[in-house]
């Protein structure tokens, strides 16, 4: 359940199968700025980690995400569950969703991870990785969870493939 004067922070990691110039990608790519555009746009988006700024975080020996240049991921804070789950499901997003075995390494990184932070919070990617470590080490708490943990969420049951 929700904290009052709480958000909802999120963090999802892939890694993708080819380079970003790769052929096998471009759809995914040429598609980002039509999936941040449709995040921004939505009721209950709050934030997201500006793209150079995350660029840096996953790139970087300094960043906070292995310095893989094949990652591919979002550090975004949304008004409520139901707000990102609209988002994810209901979207834009789905449709780049379901082609992600297409574009991401499957046997590789690709998690979720969501928690909650007071209203007007900008989570660090160290705070985000270190939420997504805990779920990953000790499972779903009110520290860290998925989708499974939050009983307000209902599509992920019937809108996710594989």
């Amino acid at each position: 359940m929700q904290p009052a004067d709480h958000h909802l922070a999120e963090l999802n990691l892939g890694i993708l199968k080819y380079d970003w110039d790769d052929p096998r990608v471009q759809d995914f790519v040429n598609g980002l700025d039509l999936v941040n555009g449709a995040a921004l746009r939505s009721p209950g988006f709050v934030w997201m980690l500006p793209e150079e700024d995350m660029h840096f975080e996953q790139t970087s020996d300094d960043g906070n995400m292995g310095a893989n240049p094949r990652m591919a991921s979002t550090l975004s804070v949304w008004e409520s569950v139901e707000t990102l789950e609209h988002f994810v499901w209901n979207t834009v997003h789905k449709r780049f969703y379901d082609r992600k075995a297409e574009w991401y390494d499957m046997g590789a990184v690709l998690r979720f991870a969501m928690w909650w932070v007071p209203v007007g919070h900008r989570p660090t990617m160290a705070e985000a990785m270190a939420r997504f470590r805990h779920l990953d080490e000790n499972g779903a708490s009110e520290h860290a969870f998925g989708w499974d943990y939050v009983k307000e969420a209902q599509l992920w049951k019937t809108k996710a493939c594989g």
